[in-house]
């Protein structure tokens, strides 16, 4: 008898993982190429439907239920739907503090619904998970740059600059900057040398 239940257990436990990288292929249809080719925004919302759809189906563990939040947050981002995305990564950010994606794409939303001060706060709690992550840094001195602080905005922009030297190159098109761009502290950042 206990053989049948584990092999039941074990089917349901493949079933919700396959669900979950069903929907996180949505996602990736929808989103991985967004840069060079974005899909149009019809496509776009239909894919993040879809991975609503099977995340709708899935009931999981407490690690499970961490990736469901995440994915469910993801798909609400890809539908440019941000502050229906807040709730979802924000339960996932209180099960899983450590994930520094979680904190990315929360911090991500918040700036997109005009939450500035909070997109601040979420990309701190990702540096309290990892202070090695390029892109927090930089987005941090986005932010700090939107928020008017630039020395804050300039610190966080050369500490970015110090793990990955390659974020110096997205710069020059990032309108988050517009704010501080002529300033003499911000050209001397970017004209040093690494």
């Amino acid at each position: 008898m206990l053989r049948g239940w584990w092999s039941v257990a074990n089917y349901q436990r493949i079933q919700r993982q396959q669900a979950l990288r069903e929907a996180e292929g949505y996602l990736d249809l929808a989103m991985g190429l967004a840069d060079r080719w974005p899909l149009p925004a019809e496509l776009r919302v239909r894919l993040a439907q879809r991975a609503l759809d099977t995340l709708a189906t899935v009931s999981g563990s407490s690690a499970q239920r961490t990736e469901i939040l995440y994915l469910t947050g993801l798909a609400y981002r890809t539908m440019h739907r941000y502050a229906e995305a807040v709730p979802p990564l924000t339960a996932a950010a209180e099960l899983s503090p450590e994930s520094v994606p979680v904190w990315l794409a929360l911090g991500w939303c918040y700036k997109r619904i005009d939450r500035l001060d909070e997109a601040i706060q979420a990309l701190e709690q990702a540096l309290l998970a990892n202070t090695q992550e390029a892109i927090v840094h930089y987005n941090l001195a986005c932010y700090w740059s939107l928020a008017g602080d630039v020395d804050r905005a300039l610190q966080y922009l050369a500490q970015s600059f110090d793990i990955d030297p390659r974020y110096r190159e997205l710069v020059a098109h990032e309108s988050d900057f517009d704010p501080i761009r002529d300033l003499p502290d911000f050209q001397a950042l970017m004209g040093a040398i690494v």
